[in-house]
């Protein structure tokens, strides 16, 4: 699972609706550019943007903020709103969008999609909005007779890998998700289908519940501005589940964090790298015994940890640490003293 933390732009400023309802506007934050560097900082990996008055009104109204966004920040972005043609969507790709969400046009213009689609693949997903099951459009205003499972099941149809799904009598209430409409969209869809859960998200249980669902990913936004989310938090917890889901026991790396020597080598669970998170030392997994242990608990010999990073196919960790006394249980100052070769 992914945290994709929200902006959305009216008039040039950042702000939340509640139920979509424009004239509940609620400015939640100064600088947008600031914001999204916040948001960078605390170790999202993709941010979810939406232009509202370019929802509303069909057309791009804050396409230099945007582009302003991506411009200063590392990490992919999605946008939505007003997009409603080729052309926009090729001027927002090549100018650093990541993936762009076609709302309206889904059911105005499925040729829109179909096109979109073929030319730039899994990066083009579809929003799909609903109150009472039925799929709104036009920034909320206008309610069609489809129902929001029908529509998923035809964008699928078309080729789309990415679907948002927003439960618009939950957006923007803090009183949590729609968890039986996620359920649905789980069983009814194919299992390679990307389903993005937006929507009344409140705290951390949310996103443990989607989670627990197999949901790709969450779209946080004013539970992250009230305070109800730590977003990173969030994140951390997001990453650990998504590694201990490839891997029960995964190898650690341990390297001293001024010399860069490389100490030893241990096995981590989820519950050891939690407890290295919570304690600030090393916590492993034993193979033989079975065990968690925490080093240096016998001889004195902590490691307290700097950094923590994992490789670029979720396989193992490198922990940085200021290592206490000697790493080897021999007396050694690393483990690796066999020569091979």
């Amino acid at each position: 699972m992914i945290i994709l933390p929200a902006i959305d732009i009216l008039g040039g400023k950042c702000v939340r609706l509640f139920r979509g309802n424009y004239e509940t506007a609620e400015k939640v934050a100064e600088d947008p550019v600031k914001t999204v560097k916040y948001f960078e900082d605390c170790g999202a990996e993709c941010i979810h943007m939406v232009d509202l008055d370019g929802a509303k009104n069909g057309i791009p109204y804050n396409t230099e903020i945007f582009l302003k966004i991506v411009k200063n920040i590392n990490i992919p972005v999605e946008l939505g709103g007003g997009i409603r043609n080729m052309e926009t969507i090729s001027y927002y790709i090549e100018n650093g969008i990541s993936r762009i969400i076609l709302g309206s046009a889904v059911l105005q213009n499925k040729e829109l999609v179909k096109e979109a689609v073929l030319k730039y693949g899994e990066k083009i997903a579809v929003g799909i909005d609903a109150n009472n099951r039925k799929v709104k459009t036009k920034g909320w205003f206008v309610e069609s007779e489809v129902d929001f499972l029908e529509l998923a099941d035809e964008m699928v149809k078309i080729g789309i890998k990415n679907i948002i799904y927003t439960d618009i009598s939950k957006d923007g209430t803090l009183s949590g998700v729609n968890l039986c409409h996620y359920e649905e969209l789980k069983s009814k869809l194919p299992s390679d289908i990307n389903i993005i859960a937006s929507g009344g998200v409140k705290d951390i249980e949310d996103i443990k519940y989607l989670d627990g669902l197999g949901i790709y990913g969450v779209i946080c936004g004013k539970a992250i501005y009230s305070g109800g989310i730590d977003l990173k938090e969030a994140v951390i917890y997001s990453k650990i589940s998504k590694l201990f889901k490839k891997n029960k026991l995964i190898p650690a790396v341990i390297q001293d964090y001024k010399t860069n020597e490389v100490l030893m080598l241990a096995y981590m669970n989820e519950e050891s790298l939690k407890l290295t998170l919570k304690t600030g030392q090393t916590w492993f997994y034993s193979r033989s015994r079975q065990e968690l242990w925490h080093k240096g608990k016998t001889h004195g010999h902590f490691q307290n940890v700097k950094n923590i990073y994992y490789d670029c196919e979720d396989n193992s960790f490198l922990i940085k640490v200021e290592q206490i006394g000697v790493p080897c249980h021999t007396g050694k100052n690393n483990c690796f003293f066999n020569k091979l070769i």
